[in-house]
């Protein structure tokens, strides 16, 4: 049976289901929770190693189920990986390129769209950043009328929402804002009430009552929680900075709206116990990219990347290997640690795979692997590599190349260009902080894996144009052909 996506979204017809791999008859499916910090480094956490900053429910958690060791946003900066979270397919195949540029096009299925033909209920809370929320004033730095990047959460499958454009400061939200933006709640609808104190905490009391709302219903709900902290401007309160009084103004802020942020965490974890619905529940957390690594607002280069090369920005690790867990349980077993190459990418195709979801319309290629056979313990190691592509100066890049590609225990980075002098090969498991450059010693390899890097860029090109949509779609602008870099 074919099915249209406009078919699909109108909800005239729900795809059958198949059996689940993991929950066995579909009526088992599951809650699904996709959290995710802003520029929060790989070692910030305690679970992987910070003896400073106290993430007690985080630690927790990751005892509870899976801590990723080689997990990786889908892209060095926020909207980029955002993307790659909602649709399982690399940002290049959109026009999500860079922060505040692009929007989320129509012809996109995204996870809430696919669980929403379940009846899942679904909200978003947090920063969006894959489109402007109005197309009335001007929010944060887009929108107003004749805006050609209006896409919101509500136009893209989300029943509920609570919404930001961009990042908004991590203490009292809407003051003190370097671009004026709002709480949006809906079309032409923003919050007025309950935004003082700490971001985090403002975010967490929305979610609960939406969390409470789908069990007391019976209902499976999708909750994507896209907390603001660390992001600058990073501000935390009074109490937290008291938590850290012996180190500077900045290093409280930084580490205070951390420790606040899992917090939340912490009160949603024992609201689904107390609900009796957390058994039922797939509860991601990662970082969204490195941390801040420019100069600038107050605590923006506090963040740790654990020893790793580059930060946020960067196609090294430090700006793309983030910190990550899956809590599940009865899944995912507690305590395990996960070596595996995973990513924000592998969402999409790892719910579809446990719900049993068909995609409609015509096949159109998914970056992501499911990550379905890992969690049951079958899977060790990827079918598939992990292809990265970001464009900019090579000062905010921390000097790495443009494109890569993760690839077992390997990586590639290049710039595609002639004779490719700035090309390297790390091997990941022997070198994880890429300090040794292997090129010469894997030519081969090297070739190998730079040939099929251009055929992902062709691929990804081909998606740009429409290639992938029923509907027909012309892109806002040219297919980014490089930068300085190239």
């Amino acid at each position: 049976m074919s099915v249209t996506r406009r078919e699909f979204l109108s909800g005239s017809l729900l795809l059958p289901a198949t059996p689940s791999l993991l929950c066995g008859a579909p009526a088992n499916r599951p809650n699904v929770i996709l959290m995710m910090a802003d520029d929060l480094g790989w070692g910030d956490p305690g679970f992987n190693g910070n003896r400073v900053i106290h993430t007690p429910n985080l630690d927790a958690m990751a005892q509870a189920g899976i801590r990723f060791t080689r997990f990786y946003a889908g892209g060095p900066v926020c909207s980029p990986t955002r993307g790659t979270c909602l649709t399982g397919r690399h940002y290049f195949r959109y026009g999500i390129t860079h922060a505040n540029e692009g929007a989320l096009p129509k012809p996109e299925i995204t996870i809430a769209e696919m669980l929403k033909s379940f009846g899942y209920a679904t909200g978003h809370f947090g920063k969006w950043h894959l489109g402007t929320l109005t197309e009335e004033i001007k929010d944060g730095r887009r929108g107003g009328p004749g805006t050609k990047s209006y896409s919101p959460p509500w136009e893209n499958g989300f029943d509920e929402c609570f919404s930001t454009e961009q990042a908004v400061p991590t203490w009292d939200p809407m003051k003190d804002q370097p671009f004026l933006t709002k709480y949006w709640t809906g079309p032409g609808q923003y919050a007025r009430e309950n935004l003082e104190g700490d971001d985090s905490r403002v975010m967490m009391d929305r979610v609960i009552p939406f969390v409470r709302r789908a069990a007391k219903a019976g209902r499976p709900f999708l909750a994507v929680v896209w907390f603001h902290a660390p992001h600058a401007p990073v501000v935390a309160g009074p109490g937290h900075r008291a938590m850290y009084s012996q180190y500077s103004e900045d290093q409280q802020h930084y580490y205070g709206c951390i420790t606040a942020l899992d917090e939340q965490v912490g009160r949603l974890r024992r609201e689904l116990r107390e609900l009796g619905v957390a058994d039922n529940t797939m509860t991601w957390f990662a970082s969204d990219n490195g941390p801040e690594g420019m100069t600038g607002d107050q605590g923006r280069n506090r963040g740790s990347t654990g020893g790793l090369r580059g930060r946020k920005r960067s196609l090294f690790s430090g700006g793309v290997n983030v910190p990550a867990l899956l809590e599940w349980p009865g899944h995912a077993r507690p305590g395990r640690v996960v070596d595996m190459e995973c990513s924000t990418l592998d969402y999409f195709p790892t719910v579809r795979d446990v719900t049993g979801f068909r995609m409609p319309g015509k096949p159109r290629p998914i970056d992501g692997v499911s990550l379905a056979s890992l969690i049951d313990g079958k899977m060790t190691s990827r079918p598939a590599p992990i292809s990265f592509r970001y464009i900019e100066e090579p000062a905010p890049m921390h000097g790495s190349p443009t494109v890569a590609m993760v690839e077992g225990r390997y990586k590639l980075l290049t710039n595609f260009a002639a004779g490719g002098p700035e090309d390297m090969l790390f091997d990941l498991v022997a070198d994880r902080a890429e300090t040794r450059n292997i090129i010469g010693k894997q030519p081969e390899m090297a070739r190998s894996m730079k040939t099929r890097l251009s055929d992902w860029i062709a691929s990804c090109k081909a998606s740009y144009a429409g290639a992938d949509y029923d509907e027909p779609y012309t892109p806002a602008e040219p297919f980014p052909q490089g930068g300085p870099n190239n």
